[in-house]
């Protein structure tokens, strides 16, 4: 190849084979300038690739100025073909420039196509919209960079082409991923501690996949997706003026379906009328951290890289990359228990061998090992090989950023947080348990709970395994590389973290239309420890109830902002401004909550149920913090269940509950409910009022006062027996719904009560108890022979009682 023409690279996106191939090629070249395939406006961002700090996977962030949210990623590996460049071209003190198309015109672009894939959905065009896209840079579906056939084709050849696919069935390969490991990651070229190729031995897998590519693109096509060709443009455009201003040898790493396009001679005036009125939009770009989690995912640059771990092993292995794989797999299987010993190790080597020996393959791959793995160390469980598949195989690595690259002043001040709290981001999935008594864990609780409110969703709250008292908390943390967007949008709202959570609370609150919102934000706020956010809350939340005139709207409040005062000892937070607010809410539903519970329909009556229950609690919580001027809260609520529980207008459900909770208040005995419930089960009842009636009574956890209280059960069942046939079947679901709710051992005890039958109960009480239905210390053989016809039937059996009888037994 003469010295004017430039060096082509055609690389496989986070390949190491490709990676290896690269360095080898830019040993024995030695190019003056190297272009890599990237967005230009990271030109700046290059040395910091070299800075210690700098840890792949990394990735590029550009992200629109106006919205934040507008973003895209260009991902690096350590074993990535751009980051080999680009670390080459910095040792050698040679220029490297990007020369993708720019990402101020591929976010607009980007943009434009939502836009209209909008409207043609709005008009109902199906099949005419957008291709989708990743949010990780230009790079299409395909691992080498695919492209759409062009117009006018078969369907075969407009779907996107995945380059690697056609080749390795060309070669007679049904896997890609098998094809590319024995052809490129098993070459071996350039592996760390080899000696450098000669030049055309480091240049020939270059020149053969762009012959590959070139009869590739001349029978599917050179494309067919616009802003392919537009990035192509580009990139001709970039390699011309570099040539011209270094004068000597350009090297350029790019996907290897763009290098016949780089290849073809194209005027220069065609090219530039091709990005002639591209949209633009203003857009910052820093570096970000990458995992290797996101790196297999299958969208955008990341496509077609399930292995990134195993990649990495391939990469940075020195020698013997089985025999060290292996061994990393028997220390994590060792971590987790399981019994691998040396000789595990040896033996599934061996396998390995001989498994890719019988399959023509040069070297095991991951397929072999896998398999090696699974006969030798898990004993054909595929369950421990999960774990090495989601712990080695893909893998938690998580890259870092110098604190020199750029970064909004809210990451900065959240990387300042996260040292002075010791809270290190992590890719791997763990539990944090606080006790909100030591400074530090309470400061990462405010933490975390202020980018809550901001929607940065680092850690998600969890239900404490040990204690449930309010100093614990339990939070699940893993970090995401698609949250630094949200910081960068959580910028517009202040330059720190508590300055940004109060100016979003504030927002939120004054654009909040539930009351229910107002009331959960304020529980949000003294969470998160958000003193000065807090008046603004309180004021919308108190013109909102004040206005709200629904009872169950004020119900639904209520218990939120009532469980927020309990964060006042152990968060040192002052509440008495929220007692006040949460006592007169407490006042306006004791007014308004008789009349709303008239004349209510069955779903609306069960929803006041739940209601009731509610500010049952609340009330409970709020009399210990009550504001003065309120008066005794229990007293008052208490009448208004006494109110509730003696009006014919109330649903069943409801009265049963208020005389359920009168009980558990000791405001009515045991004989005043036995009362109440058998004038409610009376005959003059209709048999749906009763049962809505005990559901209510004896619903949500009810069934231990029936143990106890076998008056109370005897009621029931004597009611029960005594429901019309043509009624039974009314009432039936509402009482399934009730007993089937209870635990498996209440309804068990109940079941050997009811077995027994109603009679006289002993003791002093029998006789303070006549006429009461109660329960012998027997079973009842005539009630149970009573059914013994029925039962015959069902089971099919022509036996007389006696016999059926010694079948139960």
């Amino acid at each position: 190849m003469s010295d004017n023409r430039p060096l082509l690279l055609g690389v496989r996106h986070h390949g190491p084979g490709s990676a290896r191939a690269v360095r080898a090629a830019l040993d024995a070249a030695a190019p003056e300038v190297v272009l890599i395939e990237g967005p230009p406006e990271a030109d700046a961002l290059l040395p910091l690739a070299a800075d210690p700090g700098m840890r792949p996977p990394v990735a590029l962030l550009a992200h629109a100025v106006d919205e934040p949210g507008r973003s895209a990623f260009w991902p690096l590996a350590e074993f990535s073909p751009e980051w080999v460049a680009v670390h080459w071209a910095l040792e050698h003190e040679v220029p490297a420039r990007f020369i993708d198309l720019p990402a101020t015109h591929t976010l607009a672009c980007r943009k434009e196509e939502e836009d209209r894939g909008e409207e043609e959905e709005e008009k109902g065009e199906e099949g005419k919209g957008v291709e989708e896209k990743g949010e990780e840079g230009d790079a299409p579906a395909g691992s080498v960079d695919g492209a759409d056939g062009p117009p006018g084709r078969s369907a075969e050849h407009t779907l996107r082409l995945d380059p690697l696919a056609v080749l390795a069935e060309t070669a007679g390969y049904d896997d890609p991923e098998r094809w590319w490991e024995d052809v490129i990651e098993h070459r071996g070229a350039g592996a760390p501690g080899e000696a450098t190729q000669d030049h055309e031995a480091a240049l020939a897998p270059f020149a053969a996949l762009e012959e590959a590519m070139t009869a590739l693109r001349e029978t599917y096509g050179a494309g067919g997706h616009d802003r392919d060709l537009v990035r192509e443009a580009y990139m001709r455009l970039q390699l011309r003026a570099a040539q011209r201003e270094s004068g000597g040898r350009v090297a350029v790493v790019c996907g290897a379906w763009h290098v016949p396009a780089l290849r073809r001679k194209s005027a220069v005036t065609a090219d530039r009328a091709l990005l002639k009125g591209l949209p633009k939009v203003k857009v910052d770009m820093t570096w970000v951290p990458w995992t290797h989690r996101r790196l297999s995912r299958v969208s955008g640059y990341g496509a077609g890289i399930d292995s990134p771990g195993w990649y990495g092993h391939l990469f940075g292995a020195p020698d013997r990359p089985v025999e060290r794989w292996l061994t990393k797999v028997a220390g994590l299987l060792r971590e987790e228990d399981h019994i691998v010993s040396s000789a595990h190790v040896i033996e599934a080597v061996r396998l390995a061998g001989t498994l890719a020996a019988m399959r023509g393959r040069p070297l095991p791959g991951l397929t072999e090992t896998t398999d090696a793995v699974r006969a030798v160390m898990c004993d054909g469980s595929d369950v421990p090989l999960a774990l090495v598949h989601d712990r080695l195989v893909v893998g938690d690595v998580l890259g870092e950023v110098p604190d020199t690259a750029p970064a909004v002043p809210l990451q900065r001040d959240l990387t300042a947080l996260q040292r002075r709290l010791r809270l290190k981001p992590e890719a791997l999935e763990r539990e944090l348990e606080l006790d909100l008594r030591k400074e530090t864990d309470a400061g990462r609780s405010r933490l975390l709970h202020r980018l809550r409110l901001l929607g940065i969703g680092w850690g998600e709250p969890a239900r404490s395994r040990g204690s449930t008292g309010t100093f614990r908390e339990t939070w699940r943390l893993r970090w995401e590389p698609e949250l630094s967007v949200r910081i960068a949008e959580a910028g517009v709202w202040g330059t720190t973290v508590v300055a940004a959570a109060t100016a979003k609370a504030e927002a939120d609150a004054t654009a909040a239309q539930a009351l229910a919102e107002v009331t959960a934000l304020a529980e949000h706020c003294l969470l998160a420890g958000l003193r000065d956010a807090l008046p603004v809350v309180m004021r919308v939340l108190a013109d909102r109830a004040a206005l709200d005139a629904d009872v169950g709207h004020l119900a639904q409040a209520l218990p939120a902002l009532v469980s927020s005062l309990r964060y006042g000892d152990v968060r040192g937070t002052d509440t008495k401004a929220l007692a006040e607010v949460a006592a007169g809410l407490a006042e306006r539903i004791f007014v308004g909550l008789p009349p709303a519970c008239t004349a209510l329909d069955t779903d609306a009556a069960e929803q006041m149920r739940g209601h009731v229950d509610a500010v049952q609690g609340a009330v409970g919580l709020l009399t210990e913090s009550s504001a003065a001027g309120h008066g005794d809260l229990r007293a008052r609520w208490r009448s208004v269940l006494r109110s509730l529980s003696g009006r014919d207008t109330v649903p069943g459900v409801i009265r049963g509950r208020a005389v359920r909770l009168l009980l558990d208040e000791g405001e009515v005995g045991q004989d005043e409910a036995a009362r109440l419930m058998g004038l409610v089960l009376s005959p003059g009842t209709p048999p749906q009022d009763a049962a809505a009636w005990i559901e209510g009574f004896v619903g949500g956890g009810g069934g231990m006062l029936l143990v106890h209280d076998e008056r109370l059960l005897g009621l029931v069942d004597a009611w029960l027996t005594g429901v019309p046939a043509d009624a039974f079947a009314d009432v039936l679901p509402l009482l399934r719904r009730t007993f089937s709710a209870y635990e498996p051992g209440v309804r068990r005890t109940l079941g050997e009560l009811v077995r027994r039958g109603p009679g006289a109960r002993g003791g002093a009480s029998a006789g303070r108890t006549a006429g009461i239905p109660g329960f012998a210390p027997e079973p009842d053989t005539e009630r149970a022979e009573a059914v013994l016809p029925l039962v015959r039937l069902l089971l099919g059996l022509d036996t007389d009682d006696k016999d059926l009888a010694r079948v139960g037994t």
